[in-house]
């Protein structure tokens, strides 16, 4: 089975990307869903030891998490050293089941892929990538997003195009999503041997 890391600056698409290999067929392991799951599961406790009253009736509350962690880098680092590892053996789980399953590929959808050190857990790499005008819209549209967030978040992300030159393939969401549906299919294609483009399933 090859595993494919996909991986994108906030903006970019990714998520939607993910979604396309889902829709093709691909089982995709997605790490910001593991964290929700994992904040209302077994990281509740471990978090509420570490950073005490960020838990409501077991569940990590993020807005109250996020007052303790953010600008703190010690802290930042102390509850990674919670949740990293609980995500990556969530995604071994994944990968485990679809192996067994007979999967000839699966995506573990990992935002902060090379930040984090994961280059070395998947076989090939996807980055999704758009121009930066584009990029900016996307994000400035969020709730709550500002131009300093937005600066702040891209100052902690490798630079799009470093992400780039290190991708084994690259999707540009940038050219309206039906092209970018396409070179989601030629990847499964590709890696699958199947020239028809049909699902990977």
């Amino acid at each position: 089975m090859i595993v494919l890391g996909l991986t994108g600056t906030i903006g970019m698409g990714k998520s939607t990307t993910a979604k396309m290999f889902a829709e093709a067929g691909v089982p995709v392991h997605d790490s910001d869903e593991t964290v929700h799951r994992l904040y209302s599961g077994k990281a509740a406790p471990l978090v509420e030891a570490a950073f005490p009253g960020t838990t409501k009736a077991g569940v990590v509350d993020r807005a109250r998490l996020a007052e303790k962690v953010l600008g703190d880098a010690a802290a930042l680092k102390k509850l990674e050293a919670i949740i990293h590892p609980l995500v990556r053996a969530d995604a071994d789980a994944f990968l485990a089941r679809h192996r067994a399953a007979g999967a000839p590929i699966a995506v573990l959808d990992i935002p902060l892929l090379f930040e984090t050190g994961g280059r070395n857990r998947v076989d090939k790499v996807v980055v999704v990538t758009a121009p930066s005008e584009i990029q900016r819209a996307r994000v400035l549209e969020r709730p709550g997003m500002s131009e300093e967030k937005f600066a702040a978040i891209l100052a902690k992300q490798v630079p799009d195009a470093e992400k780039r030159r290190q991708a084994d393939f690259i999707v540009d969401t940038g050219q309206g999503f039906d092209a970018a549906r396409a070179a989601v299919a030629a990847i499964v294609s590709e890696l699958t041997g199947d020239k028809s483009g049909k699902d990977a399933s």
